[in-house]
């Protein structure tokens, strides 16, 4: 390739490059001037819950003080629903592992065989991961009926100080 060709090519790029950056612009303006305002997130989040009440409709939810109490009051059953690499390394005291590449054999599980009845409290990495609500929903349709969903994640408990527990 010649050096003329070389440089044509990358003038080409980099004006590609800058229309595409003008073009981004100008579609989301809205969205960089809600940034330039720091209301960025706080849209985000409300769109993620607006998004969260339609798909997971029917899953009841607790706070992280809900949570630590329904745990000191040895209430529920704690369902770990990240990869077994992360709770094997922290994950709340007395909680089972069902990481998500186990949801499909989910029937034929040892959780399934329990009693329907229990209150289970299932949880994820953070606020942000929605796996605790896609594995209490699976689980409410397997037929437990008490099925509850700690949103703030294991952050969360783990930044609070709570009791967490290493290994199986």
């Amino acid at each position: 390739m010649t050096q003329v060709t070389w440089r044509r090519e990358l003038t080409l790029a980099v004006g590609l490059l800058g229309l595409a950056v003008i073009l981004g612009f100008m579609f989301h303006w809205p969205l960089v001037q809600m940034s330039f305002r720091g209301n960025l997130i706080a849209l985000l989040d409300q769109k993620r819950q607006e998004r969260r009440e339609v798909q997971f409709q029917g899953v009841k939810t607790l706070e992280l003080a809900q949570a630590y109490q329904t745990w000191q009051e040895k209430k529920a059953l704690f369902v770990d629903a990240r990869k077994a690499e992360e709770y094997q390394e922290l994950h709340v005291q007395g909680a089972v592992n069902v990481p998500p590449e186990t949801w499909a054999e989910l029937p034929s599980s040892e959780l399934i065989k329990m009693d329907r009845a229990r209150e289970l409290v299932v949880y994820c990495s953070q606020e942000s991961c929605d796996d605790a609500l896609k594995l209490a929903k699976k689980l409410k349709a397997a037929g437990f009926n008490r099925v509850l969903a700690f949103t703030g994640g294991f952050r969360a408990w783990d930044e609070a100080g709570y009791p967490a527990d290493t290994g199986r």
